[in-house]
């Protein structure tokens, strides 16, 4: 039995959906902080992302991310690593990654983006 959790395919990604789940500032973060490290590494696993939330509600974020196809989320033994669906997204709605991350870019000081999560640069 596969303990990976499903994940819809690239033509079952919604755009209602995606705009729904980018909507939430704690949701908004985890994918703007997935996004700065791709330049470094394309994983991050789930305890990159305890400043912003407790480990319940980080779950229930993942699996929002994880169901409208914005993030797949790879289990290796006990941890969980996560990375952006760049390449699905860029297929779907071109564009729409970039000029969100833009977007929360301009703002990430208000939106508190990168306040308290650490995170940190792979060798």
């Amino acid at each position: 039995m596969s303990r990976t959790p499903p994940h819809p395919t690239r033509e079952q990604i919604e755009l209602p959906l995606v705009l729904d789940c980018l909507s939430d500032p704690i949701r908004l973060a985890i994918v703007y902080q997935l996004a700065q490290q791709e330049r470094v590494s394309s994983e991050l696993c789930c305890g990159d992302f305890n400043g912003l939330a407790g480990k319940s509600n980080l779950t229930y974020h993942f699996a929002k991310l994880r169901d409208c196809g914005l993030m797949q989320t790879r289990v290796a033994g006990t941890n969980r690593f996560m990375r952006l669906r760049r390449e699905d997204l860029d297929a779907r709605f071109p564009g729409l990654l970039d000029a969100v991350l833009k977007s929360a870019a301009k703002d990430a000081d208000r939106l508190q983006l990168v306040a308290e999560c650490d995170v940190v640069e792979a060798d």
